[in-house]
């Protein structure tokens, strides 16, 4: 049992690290899971956990800001629309991933596919950070529904491991012409509902199967996403209000090019 609880604290900070930075929560726990040999059905249910962990940790932060956007909301149009806004990002990657969520997972949820998909994604945030583009929205409030709607289609190539949800919505959101602020305030809303929804559809399917050796792996792996989360929210939101996201991307090129080399010694 001991075991089993220091590998959920693993993957409790190794989720709370990589959720919100565009580097691919899934991807690295696909890989950690492998790596740490995690039991496969108690992984699922942990990963489940560690999710809302992270989420816990973005409510937090940001507890006062959504407290006075739910009050402002029912009398205030930019504060309704906003969240309305964030509702509408949501629906294409929701609809995508309750039609196709078994299938994705059941063939692509392999570590060659989290390498490739992570130097793929590691060369498409260093050509985004290299090349000129427009800014045109630097408040959260002044985001437009086209902005809105195309970030949600971004957010759609999430579903794919590796891909990273983070990565997908602030770059997709510069893209649209989001300031870089804006894009990852934006990406956090987001993953309410997104990474939110998710975690609670798969614990209601998985609630019948929880016994009660799962309660220490599971709450300590619960903590120590919520705890690393935090400190990652709170680091990267400084981060991005003066550098970019090159540093990530190589991240992202070098940690993929290691697991194809790691591969190619088991073939």
């Amino acid at each position: 049992m001991l075991v089993l609880v220091a590998k959920a604290v693993v993957m409790g900070i190794v989720e709370g690290l990589t959720e919100f930075l565009p580097i691919s929560s899934t991807g690295h726990l696909i890989l950690t899971g492998a790596a740490i040999d995690y039991p496969e059905p108690q992984r699922i249910t942990l990963e489940i956990f560690i999710q809302l962990g992270a989420i816990l940790a973005v409510l937090w932060h940001y507890a006062d800001d959504l407290r006075a956007l739910a009050a402002r909301a029912p009398h205030d149009a930019d504060a309704r629309n906003l969240v309305l806004k964030v509702l509408l990002a949501f629906v294409p990657a929701a609809v995508v991933g309750l039609l196709f969520h078994h299938a994705i997972e059941e063939r692509l949820f392999r570590p060659e596919v989290v390498a490739a998909t992570l130097v793929l994604g590691g060369f498409v945030i260093l050509a985004v950070e290299y090349r000129a583009r427009p800014m045109r929205t630097a408040a959260l409030e002044r985001l437009t529904w086209r902005e809105a709607g195309l970030v949600g289609v971004a957010q759609v190539a999430s579903l794919i491991p590796g891909v990273s949800r983070a990565g997908a919505t602030i770059i997709g959101g510069l893209l649209v012409g989001l300031s870089r602020p804006v894009a990852t305030q934006f990406s956090f809303y987001l993953a309410l509902p997104t990474v939110g929804a998710a975690s609670i559809y798969s614990l209601l399917k998985g609630l019948p199967v929880l016994s009660a050796g799962d309660v220490a792996p599971l709450t300590v792996g619960f903590l120590a996403a919520f705890a690393s989360a935090l400190l990652v929210i709170r680091g990267f939101l400084a981060w991005v209000q003066t550098r970019d996201l090159r540093v990530f991307g190589w991240y992202r090129i070098a940690l993929g090019v290691l697991v194809y080399l790691v591969l190619a010694e088991h073939v």
